[in-house]
């Protein structure tokens, strides 16, 4: 098999079909399913609604190969594993018939005009449908809640950290610039701008972080990874960028706008976690320092996976000339935020 950059490795997703996806789930967790498939809006892996022929429904995900090993998927798992021990709401994937909850598809992927074959490795589980609708804090008690149910994911996330996964910090940032920079996508008249900006940027988030502890976290706690479940109340789903980091980082994302407009919201999120938890207001320094993070990390998110063939009906301009004018106005923007 060749491990070369093929439009296989750059595209995956394209080798996967609904019968395919069909057949192989029905294959490892022995079920039988109608022909039903519909997409949720995912575009770092790919999830699908299923229905079998006893009208149960699942949520089968498909995670991009390449992007995490099986031991830091398992990892994830084993985090969910606990937290339902500790008794947060989440959803844990199911097991197939020898109990295992990670399974693995592999594919012999050919290159269009040649006889070269890549072998394609995708991981994937099968979790049960959660049916609710998302979750929109109105009141102060809304607030109050959604601390509390952040702290209780801490209480688990402290016991142990995330051996595989990644760390927020500043060096992975420096990562992500460098990634970018390496694949020639920053046009050559930003590239000054971005790295003077990036380098401030990683100088802040370096002094702010420094001497504080970080934990196993969620890694995108925002309001749309939240279900207002029937009969459960708030659910937590999506774990898929679990990390280590600090505290901050599942708070920040609930608040309704930059921390200098949100400062009620979260005097109300901070009460609510410290029920369960001690919060060290230090943190709160990062707030801004992670939004710019988040910013860049989304930008490395869709580099990877601008060779998708959906990539360009969601992002017409990216990499123009005009994307990466506002790009830079935009980090330019967040690092007088953060102070610099």
């Amino acid at each position: 098999m060749s491990t070369l950059d093929t439009p296989a490795n750059r595209a995956p997703f394209n080798y996967l079909t609904p019968d395919l996806i069909a057949d192989t789930i029905e294959d490892a967790f022995g079920i039988s399913l109608k022909s039903l498939i519909y997409p949720y809006p995912s575009y770092i892996n790919r999830v699908y609604g299923l229905q079998d022929v006893d009208n149960k429904e699942y949520v089968a995900k498909f995670y991009r190969p390449g992007r995490w090993t099986f031991e830091q998927i398992s990892e994830e798992h084993q985090f969910l594993a606990e937290l339902v021990r500790g008794e947060c709401p989440v959803v844990l994937p199911l097991p197939d018939q020898d109990g295992i909850t990670l399974q693995t598809l592999k594919l012999e992927a050919c290159t269009p005009g040649t006889e070269e074959a890549t072998e394609l490795v995708f991981y994937f589980a099968l979790f049960p449908k959660v049916s609710g609708h998302p979750f929109d804090p109105e009141s102060d008690e809304d607030w109050l809640r959604l601390g509390s149910l952040a702290a209780h994911l801490h209480v688990t996330g402290r016991k142990a950290k995330a051996e595989s996964r990644l760390l927020l910090d500043p060096e992975l940032l420096h990562n992500y610039r460098e990634t970018l920079l390496k694949e020639q996508l920053v046009p050559e008249n930003f590239i000054s701008d971005f790295i003077s900006i990036t380098d401030r940027a990683m100088e802040l988030f370096r002094t702010h972080s420094q001497g504080l502890a970080t934990l196993r976290l969620h890694g995108d706690f925002h309001r749309g990874n939240l279900i207002r479940a029937a009969d459960q109340g708030l659910v937590i789903i999506d774990f898929d960028d679990m990390a280590e980091g600090p505290a901050v980082q599942d708070l920040w994302l609930l608040l309704p706008d930059h921390l200098r407009s949100s400062r009620r919201e979260l005097e109300l999120i901070l009460q609510g976690y410290s029920d369960f938890e001690e919060f060290e207001r230090r943190e709160l320094e990062l707030i801004e320092d992670l939004r710019f993070f988040r910013m860049v990390h989304y930008l490395h998110w869709q580099s990877q996976q601008r060779h998708d063939r959906a990539f360009f009906r969601h992002f017409p301009d990216w990499g123009s000339r005009a994307f990466w004018l506002k790009t830079i106005e935009d980090l330019q923007d967040q690092l007088l935020e953060m102070g610099g």
